[in-house]
């Protein structure tokens, strides 16, 4: 780090360097600092108008005040964003010399932010000041110091010419003997004078920490509702004399896109769409026989009509997947694919590159488990004994799928890789197409799903699927948005053809709203796999994944009558999408702050984030968990995390909330009754209406 003193900006005097080279420490201690991920190696992450929690520890010696500034420069190097940090709301008053803020960059990119501490001047002689004139000691001397410093303030051409006027009347109020001390040093502390210095400070013997890095990558990165469909499935028809099924292709398929673009979803991910093989084909709910017309599971990926590089010819050819894209591009949606790295017996790299799989000792390769599950149809990749060769084909085929416009890719089990090879991968794909985003489908140890964070995924699958009570909630958001948002993307699935948990099982439609609600409000990134708007729950006995599973067989789904019998989802999928759009607070992670209900079932959150216009935008989330009653409860409120201004209140002391899914409106304030029946209403999402609103 580097240290410089200075007395003001402004100043004629000639500021002397100190001799820190080689040391530890500046003039003042910085240590602690946020986002950093390991010592600065890796980017912290960040979005276009994500508000990003910055943070340092800083100290001094002695009594002297001390301000602590973030400074957030753009790709180019230029400063961009400065603000004051302050004590942190717990911390206030408790000795931590923790001090953050909240920094915005504004465009995607290689940002990076640094941490100044200096000696806050104004700061120093106001806590004199005010200490010493009431105990009438130094007076003259501490209202001469305060007439000293704002005259020099004065005189820095930096500072608008108006806020110069205003310290040069508060220098000649300081000096006027013929008031009392305390007129005079009322001057000094008045509301346009702190205004000045907090948005100007006089400092002094300033300390900069080393630049850490930010990257900024699109909207879609880390924002998003995910639908997910199996294109064979959307206008697939039965036979019904014969049993037969004809597969959906992906011109049937870009029909069901109106529908999933009018719920409000932004990406529509398909399973993979490449050749499916014939050897240990998987039959219905995972048998280990399938009948000649049964379609097997598209993870198990290759079989002579081609590879990854290929497209099942059932679906369709390359120019109908170039339309599918197309389709959704002008509805809004954006494709993402499938990136499953293994291949079935009869992939063509079997045949043509042996090295890149596992030998057993009796000369068979061996296929995938994860007992007591068996996956026969399916050979794991091998990065060991040829990794520059597996790599390189990787990379051609991801290469492939991008020039036909597929910029986000779902990856299927990425942990049962080496780390190493996503780094590399991410890294190379990145460089040339940064708008290329890979989601990680890692439902496994924490240190690893953290590693491929690191290793350069934007986002993530997660352990909410699994976390249903308050507490496990509570533990939960806390975790991914305060603990982990440097490096890691929670995206919240409410489900996946590979997971309906006991609590969707047994749960009730009430179930399927509190956690589209829960998933929908609590992270940007969120998803659904098709068939959760038809609340299908039922399980195939002793899995926790769906009866009759789409990844074997054929799925046809009746979505109109569905609609005209009113047993779907969907309108209130659309309600939670609309919210999240017309809502700037929900598109960030860091803002979550919990509060207290003293109900064991309902849990309470809010999301906050202030707008560069100065705009507040504030919910307030209240969930009944409990999907199988009513709940009711005391809901205690942390107003100060609310950021409630005079203007909002009410005449009560009180504001007002409307919730966006029922249209009702109410008064509240610090304590409120809360009573959601989970079979009419589970949840508030509550706007507080503002003074501009």
């Amino acid at each position: 780090m580097t240290t410089i003193t200075r007395t003001s900006a402004g100043s004629s005097k000639k500021p002397k360097a100190l001799i820190t080279e080689g040391l530890r420490f500046g003039r003042f201690p910085i240590t602690a600092v946020q986002p950093v991920v390991d010592g600065g190696k890796v980017p912290a992450k960040a979005l276009p108008g994500e508000g990003l929690v910055v943070g340092a520890t800083a100290f001094r010696e002695g009594h002297d005040q001390l301000g602590v500034s973030a400074v957030l420069f753009d790709p180019k190097g230029k400063e961009r964003q400065r603000i004051r940090l302050q004590p942190p709301r717990g911390d206030r008053g408790k000795g931590t010399d923790r001090w953050e803020g909240i920094i915005t960059p504004t465009g995607t990119g290689n940002w990076s932010f640094a941490i100044e501490a200096w000696h806050d001047r104004y700061g120093t002689w106001h806590h004199n000041a005010e200490v010493k004139v009431e105990a009438g000691i130094d007076v003259e001397l501490m209202l001469a110091e305060g007439a000293a410093l704002l005259s020099e303030a004065s005189e820095d051409p930096a500072r608008p010419s108006s806020d110069r006027r205003t310290l040069r009347t508060a220098v000649v109020v300081l000096s006027d003997t013929s008031l009392s001390p305390e007129e005079r040093l009322a001057a000094g502390f008045g509301p346009e004078v702190a205004d000045i210095v907090e948005r100007q400070p006089i400092r002094e013997l300033v300390t900069v920490s080393e630049r850490f890095p930010l990257l900024v990558e699109r909207d879609l990165a880390g924002r998003g509702a995910w639908y997910e469909f199996f294109p064979r499935s959307e206008g697939a028809v039965r036979n019904h004399a014969t049993g037969e099924w004809q597969s959906g292709t992906f011109r049937t398929a870009a029909q069901r896109l109106d529908a999933v673009a009018g719920m409000g979803f932004d990406v529509i991910y398909m399973p993979p769409i490449h050749p499916i093989g014939i050897q240990h084909r998987k039959g219905p709910n995972n048998t280990l026989i399938a009948g000649p017309h049964d379609p097997g599971s598209p993870w198990a990926i290759g079989a002579k009509e081609g590879g990854h590089d290929a497209i099942h010819p059932d679906l369709g050819t390359f120019e109908d997947f170039d339309a599918f894209v197309a389709r959704a591009r002008e509805l809004g949606l954006e494709v993402a694919l499938d990136l499953a790295l293994q291949a079935a017996p009869d992939h063509p790299w079997v045949q043509s590159h042996p090295e890149w799989f596992t030998t057993r000792v009796d000369g068979s390769i061996a296929y995938a488990e994860n007992p007591p599950k068996k996956y026969q149809d399916i050979f794991p990749l091998n990065f060991d004994n040829d990794p520059e060769g597996l790599s390189k084909e990787i990379l051609r085929i991801v290469l492939l799928w991008v020039s036909h416009g597929v910029k986000i890719f779902r990856v299927d089990n990425p942990h049962t890789k080496p780390v190493w090879f996503w780094e590399w991968l991410i890294a190379k794909v990145n460089k040339k197409h940064p708008e290329v985003v890979f989601l990680a489908e890692a439902f496994t140890r924490p240190a690893m799903m953290h590693a491929l964070g690191r290793a350069g995924f934007q986002q993530s699958y997660t352990y909410f699927t699994w976390r249903n009570t308050k507490t496990e909630l509570e533990e939960y958001f806390t975790e991914v948005s305060q603990k982990s948002p440097a490096y890691f993307r929670p995206n919240f699935f409410v489900n996946t053809p590979d997971i309906l948990t006991e609590y969707l099982q047994f749960g009730g439609p009430a179930a399927f709203k509190i956690r589209a609600a829960l998933a929908s409000t609590a992270s940007p990134l969120w998803g659904v796999y098709a068939g959760y708007e038809l609340y299908e729950h039922v399980a195939r006995p002793g899995a926790e994944e769906y009866i009759d599973n789409e990844k074997f067989e054929y799925k046809a789904r009746d979505w109109d009558a569905a609609a005209e019998s009113g047993r779907t989802l969907a309108p209130y999928l659309t309600k939670l999408n609309e919210i999240r759009h017309a809502h700037p607070a929900l598109g960030d992670l860091q803002n979550l702050t919990l509060h207290h209900s003293t109900d064991d079932a309902t849990i309470v959150y809010s999301k906050h984030k202030t707008l560069p216009d100065g705009t507040k935008d504030t919910l307030i989330i209240v969930v009944n968990v409990d999907p199988h009653g009513t709940r009711e409860s005391t809901v205690s409120l942390d107003l100060a995390a609310l950021e409630l201004d005079p203007a909002d209140l009410t005449h009560n002391g009180g504001f007002h909330v409307d919730d966006l899914l029922t249209g009702e409106s109410w008064e509240w304030g610090e304590y409120n009754y809360v009573r959601l029946d989970a079979h009419v209403e589970p949840a508030h999402i509550l706007n507080i209406r503002r003074s501009h609103s």
